[in-house]
């Protein structure tokens, strides 16, 4: 089977289609729950599909430190390593060094850190970044990219992605073409659509399968993501699926399902759900607070997910207080399905033509 997005149908910028891959199809808009290392946080895998996900986040940066690519790879690939059969989507590694700003060295070969783990040295390279992803046998390999900081000046982002668009076409170079196989290329340029322009344009002259939009999200305020998410869908091509990276709460997804993005991911359900936060259609609670000790409400009277069907607000605060470590799964679980709920909405307004009023809707009640 060929990597290929299927357009279904539009409402205004917005998009419902299909991304086919070896691995199964994605309906989108589609929300990507995040594996950083093999694993989605609190939660089986079976479970992950069950609650609507067709395709995870695995990270390049993380699996290569440890158990390493080339176990994974003897081990039949990360599909079977985690027990998921389904689209894997592989992250490069290049956010995660962005972070670690004290403990990394940038140069046109690449980025050397120390690893967060054990100290040790690496070079992490776009070629390196590439072979770590067909070992791990990712279905959507991203292109090796710099993070670019916020703020930054127009100069400094100009030169940001200038290398990204280096980089890009050497990881095109060092990526081995496979059926139903695609890698990404990622769209630079910070808040500049100047920036952004040059970046789609390099990116589409090389050719990638998909193309994402990257360096939002790292700071900048909710009104100038929204923009520039805007932006740069605009200047993407039609035919190709538009992922947008590390994004973010389901208002951000709402506004950027109606600029035309097609795919998502984000830590904050898991992450945040561990920590005692849970969106839910009435907005975010956050389930440690006092006001909820007494409380046989669900966590959210509107939800049919298990955690809701079956527990209240004060049993998960006294597991949360209790530090017991199945709050963190029964949170999780609940902000999952509340996310896949939230696109599965958004895809048949889509489908129906009455995205606008769902949106509205949505967007007065939910974070």
């Amino acid at each position: 089977m060929s990597f290929k997005y299927e357009l279904i149908k539009t409402d205004g910028k917005a998009r419902l289609g299909r991304v086919h891959t070896a691995h199964g199809v994605i309906n989108t808009p589609a929300f990507m729950p995040v594996g950083t290392a093999g694993t989605v946080k609190a939660m089986k895998p079976e479970d992950v599909s069950a609650l609507g996900a067709e395709i995870i986040l695995g990270n390049t940066y993380h699996l290569y430190l440890r158990p390493g690519h080339k176990l994974v790879e003897n081990l039949g690939g990360l599909h079977k390593f985690m027990n998921w059969p389904g689209p894997i989507l592989t992250d490069s590694g290049g956010y995660q060094v962005f972070s670690l700003s004290e403990m990394r060295k940038m140069s046109e070969e690449g980025v050397e850190f120390r690893s967060h783990i054990d100290g040790t040295k690496h070079l992490l390279t776009p070629e390196l970044s590439t072979e770590i992803q067909h070992s791990l046998d990712a279905t959507i390999t991203m292109a090796f990219d710099e993070c670019t900081p916020y703020p930054a000046t127009e100069e400094v982002a100009r030169k940001s992605m200038e290398l990204s668009m280096r980089w890009a076409k050497r990881s095109r170079d060092a990526f081995i073409k496979r059926d139903g196989y695609g890698q990404f290329g990622i769209m630079q340029g910070s808040v500049y659509p100047n920036l952004r322009k040059e970046s789609i344009d390099k990116l589409t002259d090389i050719g990638f399968e998909g193309y994402a939009i990257g360096g939002l999200a790292v700071g900048e305020p909710s009104d100038i993501l929204w923009e520039m998410t805007d932006v740069a869908a605009d200047l993407t091509p039609t035919d190709k699926p538009r992922y947008l990276m590390g994004v973010g709460y389901p208002s951000d997804l709402i506004h950027a399902v109606m600029s035309g993005v097609d795919m998502f991911d984000c830590v904050l359900p898991t992450r945040n759900g561990r920590k005692g936060q849970a969106f839910t259609s009435e907005g975010v609670i956050n389930i440690k607070n006092a006001e909820y000790q007494a409380s046989d409400l669900p966590l959210d009277p509107e939800c049919d997910c298990y955690t809701c069907t079956h527990y209240s607000r004060g049993y998960l605060r006294h597991l949360f207080k209790a530090n017991e470590t199945l709050h963190g799964m029964l949170v999780t679980e609940h902000n999952l399905y509340f996310y896949q709920k939230v696109m599965q909405r958004l895809r048949s307004a889509i489908e129906t033509g009455t995205l606008k009023q769902v949106a509205e809707e949505l967007l007065q009640k939910v974070r």
